[in-house]
């Protein structure tokens, strides 16, 4: 008795939870590259602690990424300030930078204002990854504990300027620091992962797609691909032994969920995804 009493329970419950989940199909997500502007580098020893690129020069792109979850909106960094749009590239220094378009123009070629953004995601701290950010003031901004220990210390450790997200620091916007991996909206969809290394919160991102599958953005791990294929590390890297050990994390993630890896700052991975209209699913 008490166990025809037990299946039948256990049949309600299953078949409850079969029509919730046929009444409530995924949210469809897909993914949109953005331009985020251009950094060119005159001397590539800047991004090694060994001198591997003595004498080389690399042309780095800043790209930032909209995300659509059924009807939430979410945007992954935000590029370089909008203020240095059309500025020229001074060849003297050992890097600089400029930006073509800004994030409000493109948004508004798909038809999105930013106040539509509700998460505003962030790799780490890195002026090139929050420069737009004051564009999206109603949006929660997610970003690594350790990174935002660093932007509310008073006063700012030496090299941390938290300008861009003072409008977050000072208590007028939402913000949730994220602790380890973050599954954003609660389906498994769309993950921060935890990367320390690069900066002490550091997290790249894992959006899975239907069509396209898994894709994996890299943050700062690496930002060429002959720096990831040799796991080199910038010398302003805040923890190397945690950048090796993400490394690892990361290319095994990717192994293991067969992932299309896209480094953020690597032009060639730009074709990676559909081109601007365009978005991948």
């Amino acid at each position: 008795m008490k166990r025809a009493l037990f299946v039948l329970v256990a049949g309600t419950i299953i078949s409850g939870v079969a029509a919730f989940a046929s009444s409530n199909p995924p949210a469809k997500v897909t993914l949109t590259r953005l331009d985020c502007g251009t950094v060119e580098v005159n001397d590539l020893n800047e991004f090694s602690d060994t001198d591997a690129y003595t004498g080389k020069t690399k042309t780095l792109t800043a790209s930032c990424y909209l995300i659509r979850h059924g009807d939430d909106l979410m945007i992954w960094d935000v590029g370089l300030p909008a203020e240095i749009k059309g500025k020229a590239i001074d060849p003297k220094l050992p890097m600089d930078a400029t930006v073509r378009v800004t994030l409000v123009e493109q948004l508004a070629r798909l038809g999105v204002k930013p106040e539509q953004i509700g998460r505003l995601g962030i790799s780490h701290l890195h002026f090139d990854h929050i420069g737009q950010a004051p564009t999206f003031p109603g949006a929660t901004l997610l970003i690594g504990g350790g990174d935002w220990t660093e932007l509310t210390n008073n006063p700012p450790r030496e090299g941390i300027n938290p300008k861009p997200l003072i409008h977050w620091v000072s208590g007028k916007g939402k913000v949730e620091p994220v602790l380890g991996d973050r599954d954003v909206f609660g389906d498994g969809s769309v993950r921060m992962i935890d990367l320390p290394g690069h900066t002490p919160g550091h997290h790249g991102l894992m959006v899975k797609l239907k069509n396209k599958g898994n894709v994996l953005l890299s943050g700062d791990q690496a930002h060429f691909n002959e720096n990831y294929a040799t796991e080199g590390v910038p010398d302003f890297n805040t923890n190397r032994a945690d950048t090796l050990t993400s490394f690892k994390r990361f290319k095994d993630m990717a192994k293991d969920s067969n992932a299309t890896v896209i480094i953020q700052h690597e032009p060639a991975d730009i074709a990676k995804l559909p081109p601007f209209p365009q978005a991948a699913d």
